[in-house]
């Protein structure tokens, strides 16, 4: 089903062709297709009005992205395309882009990372609904967190460990614990000015959209894509 009075959205995919902890990850068959292909499926299939582009360096990663329908009007400069690059720095060169192609900024963007092919059109669907009903600037996705912050240590000058957030009662038990969510790098919707101004995807004003473990898989090595092909076959509820 598709949303109503639906604003302007550039959907954003990037795939840099030089990933190293995964060579090629992002054209790897995965449950029959492309990696990238099913990020472009799931945007193609949310309903969402605007354009679907696929930002790279790689020809390959292009042309595959095309075969599925995704728009690759521009190769991503090599200065934006190394393992350091900021993902903010790709996201505003792609809205340059569009603004040299429209004359104006879309009024969102919606990023989607091609290593989380878990990710549903009905995530996209949910995201957009979230940030249409509320005064939110952006939508993110996130899990609950496996190490809980309470729990976390780091290792003081001294060497001893000391807790990672200080001045807090820490309690002992799971069940006594506040909730704590993690960022699973699934999806950003985010307004464009908002990003423009500040610079980042997860601004003050930010909803959660609350994905199961189960989905929230990013693949960044051999094992991680393992566990995606698993998971592949769970309820994704």
């Amino acid at each position: 089903m598709k949303p109503p009075a639906e604003p302007e959205v550039l959907t954003l995919i990037p795939a840099r062709g030089g990933s190293k902890g995964l060579p090629g990850k992002n054209i790897r068959p995965f449950q029959g297709m492309p990696l990238i292909a099913h990020s472009i499926i799931a945007a193609r299939e949310s309903g969402l009005s605007g354009r679907i582009v696929v930002s790279t360096d790689d020809p390959e990663i292009a042309d595959v992205a095309l075969a599925y329908g995704a728009e690759v009007p521009f190769l991503r400069p090599q200065a934006l395309a190394d393992d350091v690059s900021p993902v903010i720095e790709t996201a505003l060169h792609a809205l340059d882009w569009w603004v040299g192609a429209n004359g104006t900024d879309p009024l969102l963007l919606l990023l989607l990372q091609p290593t989380s092919p878990l990710r549903t059109a009905e995530d996209i669907r949910q995201a957009f609904r979230l940030i249409q009903s509320s005064d939110s600037d952006a939508v993110v996705s996130v899990t609950e967190a496996k190490a809980h912050p309470y729990w976390v240590k780091t290792i003081g000058a001294e060497g001893y460990l000391r807790p990672f957030v200080d001045g807090q009662t820490h309690p002992a038990r799971r069940q006594d614990l506040p909730n704590a969510y993690a960022l699973n790098g699934m999806l950003y919707l985010v307004k464009t000015a908002i990003l423009r101004a500040q610079g980042e995807f997860c601004p003050r004003l930010t909803l959660p959209l609350i994905i199961p473990a189960s989905r929230a898989i990013d693949i960044d090595s051999e094992s991680d894509f393992l566990m995606a092909e698993f998971a592949s076959g769970l309820p994704t509820s």
